[in-house]
């Protein structure tokens, strides 16, 4: 890596570190081997910092990925606040380096669409392992971690459950905004639907409790009226 990306890279963190605290970990949380969890975090978040495409937080641009997995990260520790190691670190690299596949590369159907998202997962899983290993994660840790990246057993696994009701958090608080304004009212509702019925019901109360905008906020309520609040798993 040259002088000018590594400078770009530590601008990135840096930027990120002013909305939000990447560099503590929480004293209750004890992993196994503190130092190696730190730079797991570290090595995951310089690899996102990469992300050519920003979002703007505070007034600030921030690479896109690496500002997607601390939000992922937050609602996971909101949920979960005694998250296992392997969550903590799936969280951190659920979108690892996810534009070196962009959707354009794919056919701009729904099988394409699907084909994406599947060989997505495999290359986020297949990165953050690379990454672990090289840190002296053992197999197991490492093994889980791409479970989860992999959304196997969902929604029999709890852990899994957890990542998704974050995942679905992150989409309705920071993403479901944009999306709106580019789409039509059925196929939002539509998609609202598919996000509630994957959630918990711990999820789905953190949900109503967002802060959307009168038009979203109306969405979310056509798209609940005919849901039992309880919501239902994905088979």
């Amino acid at each position: 890596m040259d002088v000018k990306s590594c400078g770009l890279i530590h601008s990135a963190l840096a930027r990120a570190a002013r909305v939000w605290n990447i560099a503590v970990m929480p004293q209750d949380f004890q992993p196994p081997d503190r130092e190696r969890f730190a730079q797991a975090l570290h090595r995951f978040d310089e690899a996102n910092a990469r992300d050519p495409n920003h979002e703007v937080v505070t007034g600030e641009p921030h690479p896109r990925e690496l500002i997607y997995a601390q939000w992922l990260t937050d609602w996971v520790l909101k949920l979960c606040p005694d998250a296992s190691e392997a969550l903590r670190l799936a969280a951190r690299c659920q979108h690892l380096c996810r534009w070196e596949i962009p959707r354009a590369s794919y056919p701009l159907d729904r099988g394409g669409y699907l084909r994406w998202r599947a060989d997505l997962k495999k290359f986020h899983a297949q990165k953050a392992g690379e990454i672990l290993r090289e840190l002296g994660y053992d197999a197991e840790t490492i093994r889980r971690v791409q479970d989860l990246n992999l959304k196997k057993n969902f929604p029999a696994d709890p852990e899994c459950r957890v990542l998704e009701d974050a995942l679905c958090l992150v989409f309705l608080e920071r993403q479901f905004a944009d999306l709106a304004a580019k789409s039509d009212d059925e196929k939002m509702i539509n998609a609202l639907r598919k996000s509630w019925q994957k959630m918990t019901p711990a999820a789905h109360a953190e949900a109503v409790k967002l802060n959307f905008a009168p038009r979203e906020r109306s969405l979310v309520e056509r798209a609940l009226t005919p849901l039992s609040l309880g919501g239902r798993g994905q088979g």
